[in-house]
């Protein structure tokens, strides 16, 4: 291959490690820095079993040399984790791949760059206290299951946490 050609089908890039640093700054992000590459957080993940594009492995190593553009928007692949925590179970090193994600997503957040569906789940949460409403299938379900009724959630202190930060 003549080394025109190479130039044209390798990118390169250079390490950001100022998104390194910022992301060390957000809870749980600074983990990725642990990470030896093992891959044992894919073997599980049932996002990564759904979705041929979800890698946690391949998101940790993008943190690690700073794909910023790559991860904070709002079509990032970090929004296809379930945040299951099994890659954080399987994890050697204690990386806990799920929390660098969480934090990648809540960088988006804070710099705007998350998808449109996030800010509407965040606006029910503040006057909810869920993340989803309840229906009266729900209800019927859980009286059908003996379970109790759902209780009110303490959305005053829901506010009260994320107006603190």
């Amino acid at each position: 291959m003549s080394s025109d050609k190479q130039a044209q089908t390798v990118k390169k890039h250079k390490l950001n490690f100022a998104f390194r640093e910022k992301l060390g700054t957000f809870a749980e992000g600074f983990r990725h820095n642990y990470c030896y590459q093992c891959g044992a957080c894919v073997a599980d993940c049932p996002a990564s079993n759904y979705s041929k594009e979800f890698n946690p492995r391949l998101i940790i190593l993008k943190a690690l040399l700073g794909f910023e553009d790559e991860l904070i928007k709002p079509d990032s692949e970090i929004w296809s984790c379930t945040n299951c925590y099994t890659c954080s179970e399987r994890c050697p090193q204690d990386v806990r791949p799920v929390d660098v994600i969480i934090a990648l997503k809540n960088m988006c957040y804070s710099e705007g760059k998350a998808p449109e569906l996030i800010g509407h789940i965040s606006d029910t949460v503040l006057v909810t206290g869920v993340t989803t409403k309840i229906t009266s299938l729900s209800e019927r379900r859980r009286q059908e299951l003996g379970l109790p009724p759902i209780k009110g959630y303490p959305v005053d202190e829901i506010k009260k946490i994320i107006e603190a930060d």
